[in-house]
């Protein structure tokens, strides 16, 4: 009973370190752009992001309930399966962040905790027609929808306000973009926070502390929100460059259209209990706005190395979720869950080390962007 409960500590403790990881992985997602526009002061952005995160994850529970009860069968899997997925889903997140690609962390979980149940208990364990209705299609049509969207609101909103003047436009929509890209934090929180709720809850229905049917604890939800929130707080700007100007350059209706999609697709998405990608529809939104700009360019290498990382996820954190546990059902026990979790710990200090090589902080991708100016100094845009 001693070493149940240890291990159940040890996979809260593992979920809620990946949370941590979701946090700072996705800040970009919400707040790049707004950012890039200068409408927002990186410290004033990150902070916006981290308080509304937190918010969105007290709205809803239908995502936490389909992770928890609609990806693998809880009566198949033992509390090992769960903290390997949850190793193959930490070691991708912290791989990509290191590369900063701007990957998604709900499929990288999904794909973790798949890639983990497959081995230890086969095929029949995962619900494989739940996860292509609620996890591929939803992955395949909501970067196109985004695209669409953002696209058409991008190009309505240069031909509405074409004929005011520039720095009153640039104005403008600065402001408006506080509110969407608060928005889009609060949407991520709906949707981002509960995989991990979904998680605990299902550690926990695993371990015999819950029933199947008893939702999730209050104390699951505000551990979820505090560690989702504290990982924002740190920003990932490695990220944040890459979505802020790496896919096209912003400008403020641009950054208002990209915003506008992204938190509406995501909060229809909250609604019907789709754990999406909220990385995958913030880039659609931006590839979208870039599209929607006339004479506007959007780098498609840099687009396709995304699209092949994000075509890799599931598969990757899956094979790093089975090897995990196949490490672990090895070298058995207690001693080899403590062995899996001491890999996964040097990896995460290997990638950190060697990652203050070539730190990027926000003060460079503030300088990087805006070659020093303050915001009311970056009032002038084109004329389009």
């Amino acid at each position: 009973m001693v070493a149940n409960l240890l291990l159940l500590g040890l996979v809260v403790f593992t979920a809620l370190a990946f949370d941590f990881s979701n946090g700072f992985h996705d800040t970009a997602n919400a707040m790049a752009t707004s950012i890039a526009t200068g409408a927002l002061t990186p410290r004033v952005a990150v902070g916006i992001s981290a308080a509304l995160n937190f918010v969105g994850a007290f709205l809803s529970l239908k995502v936490a309930a389909t992770i928890a009860t609609g990806i693998v069968d809880t009566s198949a899997i033992s509390l090992t399966v769960v903290f390997a997925g949850l190793v193959g889903a930490l070691a991708w997140n912290l791989t990509t962040w290191y590369l900063g690609l701007p990957s998604s962390s709900s499929h990288a979980l999904i794909g973790g905790v798949v890639g983990a149940t497959l081995i230890a208990a086969g095929s029949s364990a995962v619900k494989g027609g739940e996860i292509v209705s609620h996890v591929l299609i939803p992955a395949v049509l909501a970067p196109l929808a985004a695209i669409a969207v953002a696209t058409l609101g991008t190009l309505l909103v240069y031909v509405i306000t074409r004929r005011v003047p520039g720095a009153l436009r640039t104005r403008g929509f600065r402001l408006g973009q506080i509110g969407s890209a608060s928005l889009v934090s609060l949407a991520h929180g709906t949707n981002d926070a509960q995989k991990t709720m979904g998680v605990i809850t299902l550690a926990l229905i695993t371990g015999g502390a819950i029933g199947r049917d008893a939702g999730t604890p209050l104390w699951v939800i505000v551990a979820s929100a505090t560690a989702i929130t504290a990982g924002t707080c740190i920003g990932s700007w490695r990220v944040i460059r890459t979505l802020g100007k790496g896919l096209t350059e912003i400008e403020t209706p641009q950054g208002f259209a990209a915003e506008g999609t992204s938190a509406a697709v995501i909060l229809a998405s909250t609604h019907f209990g789709f754990p999406l990608s909220t990385t995958h529809v913030c880039a659609g939104s931006i590839v979208g706005s870039g599209l929607g700009k006339r004479l506007a360019e959007v780098r498609w290498n840099l687009a396709g190395r995304m699209a092949a990382a994000w075509l890799v996820t599931l598969p990757s954190a899956a094979l790093v979720g089975a090897i995990a546990w196949k490490g672990a059902d090895t070298i058995g026990g207690d001693v080899g869950v403590t062995a899996v979790a001491v890999a996964a710990l040097l990896l995460g200090c290997a990638l950190y080390a060697a990652s203050r090589r070539s730190r990027v902080t926000a003060a460079n991708v503030n300088e990087e962007w805006t070659g020093g100016l303050k915001p009311a100094e970056r009032t002038r845009e084109p004329v389009t």
